[in-house]
């Protein structure tokens, strides 16, 4: 009678073991997924069956010479095999799926999506696409919790956690990084900001990186020599300075790299109608962009996701400000070309690749021009790593931390936050959309955007419900309508029957034939709470008895008339829900 739930919540301690199976299934996701990458790789580039590839270092010539440029094409014919056939949510960068189905799909994803997409995506970057793991690993962690939560019965506001822990472990398993994994959870994937959440998604997130640990080892991403930033104030208040000019930079660069997807994904949609077609004539000019940087520069450098390109500027062996920008244009090309013709893989690696590139072409720049400063241009790399991450997914936290965890250093990490967060603030001020939530805005999909706390969740009955209410016996309906004038009385209207709730009737009452009766004024499907329940369980309960009405009682299990102390129906709803909205920003 009270309190009822469509689906009725698994226990804390169920819900535990299930983000640790997420967890478990994250590490090993990541080492399976990154297995079937070398897999790919070495077939289609080399023409051997091998799983050995190093993500730091440079892949080595293809025997193929001039035919290398048909290796990304023929990776498109069977990734468009996947995406159009099995399954289209593998198509694409992953992430924007997975925020959908928590926001309008319940948390709710098919299991086919966990094998599409590992294909799909290992397809993609095997064979020279410039996207990164992250993207298709957060959407295949993702689908796994969505399986499980729907394999165990649950409402979805627990389904969805498990989709945020699934998210938590493949970022965390790939970049070894728990902290980051945990922190793009927060950001992006959960809409309920709890203790109970977070923990959850950190139990995933740190079995996930434990077991990929196993396949990747101990080291970051990204192992440098250490940065000495402040060892002496005045150069160091001369790096924080030069973060600012930098930090808009990159801010204006993530505004174009997030909009140069979706411009080149209109391009093809609007030249090749063949989805078959439009990919293969993307991954074609991507092979040829991948044979001419190998044949004028020796180095295939933008294809795949680029860690051996990251570390020779960090470790300063390509320190050349012209051929760094040059990189730059080139990645950028490179990505717009595979996933705006279709392709499935992430963008957060080609973004590392971006923000390393142009942060480093800034500092050599910097250095070209004022010698005595004596800064070290590997600071504005790493700075712009994060700026540019956060530019482009909106998660600011989340690249702080991935930054750090990939590096170890934390002597840049001043740089990094000012860097980071200018650049948030000015690719905002170009569009509110990042790279993630475009996707969705351009289907009509709204998301909100910040961790805002739900303040009208913490509303309890007896301070939503309305007192402007009156009582009128069944038997006296007849009478009462005749003698009730319209804009007289009390908002509701309560029926009574032998002592006991009948039913109730709203303002709309005013606007009544006269000549019915109870059965046809009454709303008698009503759901009984009191007033301690607080909103999302009486919109739950409103739900599963398909009710507009809610009558507030003193004591539980009782629907005398006389307990009646409120009625609470869409109105008072509403105006709870607008009371908080005026705390958001």
């Amino acid at each position: 009678m009270y309190e009822t739930t469509v689906d009725k919540p698994v226990s804390t301690w169920l819900m535990f073991l299930l983000a640790m199976l997420v967890g478990v299934f994250g590490g090993l996701g990541s080492i399976v997924f990154s297995i079937f990458i070398g897999l790919v790789h070495n077939l289609f580039f080399y023409g051997r069956i091998s799983i050995d590839y190093d993500y730091q270092a440079h892949m080595a010539p293809s025997p193929w010479g001039w035919a290398i440029i048909l290796v990304p094409v023929a990776g498109s014919l069977l990734v468009n095999l996947i995406t159009s056939r099995v399954s289209p949510e593998a198509r694409g960068h992953g992430v924007p799926e997975v925020m959908n189905a928590i926001h309008y799909k319940e948390g709710r994803i098919r299991s086919v999506v966990v094998v599409a997409k590992a294909i799909a995506s290992a397809l993609s970057i095997g064979t020279g696409g410039s996207v990164g793991r992250e993207g298709p690993i957060i959407q295949i962690g993702s689908a796994f919790g969505s399986v499980l939560g729907q394999w165990i019965t649950m409402p979805a506001r627990q389904r969805v956690v498990l989709v945020a822990a699934g998210a938590a472990a493949g970022i965390a398993g790939t970049f070894n990084a728990p902290l980051g994994g945990l922190a793009f959870a927060i950001e992006l994937m959960l809409i309920s900001i709890s203790a109970r959440a977070v923990a959850l998604c950190a139990v995933a997130s740190v079995i996930a990186t434990y077991i990929a640990r196993f396949y990747s080892g101990l080291h970051p991403s990204f192992d440098v020599p250490a940065l000495e930033v402040f060892g002496d104030h005045l150069t160091a208040i001369s790096v924080l300075l030069l973060c600012l000019p930098l930090g808009l930079l990159m801010g204006v660069s993530a505004t174009v790299f997030l909009k140069s997807i979706y411009w080149f994904e209109d391009r093809f949609a609007s030249l090749v109608k063949n989805t078959y077609q439009r990919h293969v004539l993307g991954m074609a000019l991507v092979g040829v962009l991948l044979y001419a940087m190998q044949q004028f520069t020796g180095e295939y450098y933008v294809g795949g996701v680029g860690y051996a390109t990251v570390l020779d500027i960090l470790r300063h062996s390509l320190s050349n400000p012209g051929f760094l920008f040059l990189l730059f244009l080139a990645k950028l090309l490179a990505t717009g070309l595979t996933l705006g013709s279709g392709a499935s893989g992430g963008i957060f690696s080609p973004s590392l690749f971006l923000g390393a590139s142009l942060g480093a072409a800034f500092g050599q720049f910097v250095n070209w021009m004022v010698p005595a400063i004596g800064i070290d241009p590997s600071v504005f790399a790493i700075a712009g790593m994060a700026a540019m991450v956060s530019g482009t997914t909106g998660a600011l936290v989340t690249a702080i931390l991935m930054i750090f965890e990939q590096t170890r250093d934390y002597s840049a990490v001043l740089p990094i936050i000012i860097t980071a967060s200018l650049a948030h603030v000015v690719r905002e001020h170009f569009t509110s959309e990042s790279i993630y939530t475009l996707k969705l805005a351009r289907r009509g999909l709204w998301l909100p955007k910040g961790m805002q706390a739900n303040t009208a969740a913490s509303r309890q009955a007896s301070t939503i419900m309305s007192r402007d209410f009156q009582v009128v016996e069944k038997s006296e309906l007849a009478n009462w309508l005749t003698n009730h004038r319209p804009g007289q009385g009390a908002r509701h209207t309560i029926f009574a029957d032998q002592g006991s709730v009948y039913g109730v009737a709203g303002e709309e009452l005013r606007y009544l034939l006269r000549d019915q009766d109870a059965e046809q004024v009454a709303h008698t499907n009503v759901f009984f709470v009191t007033g301690d329940t607080r909103l999302p369980v009486l919109l739950r309960g409103m739900r599963a008895k398909n009710t507009q009405y809610a009558v507030v009682m003193r004591e539980r299990r009782t629907d005398a008339i006389d307990d009646v102390i409120g009625v609470i129906s869409s109105r008072e709803i509403f105006s709870a829900i607008q009371d908080g909205v005026e705390l958001m920003e």
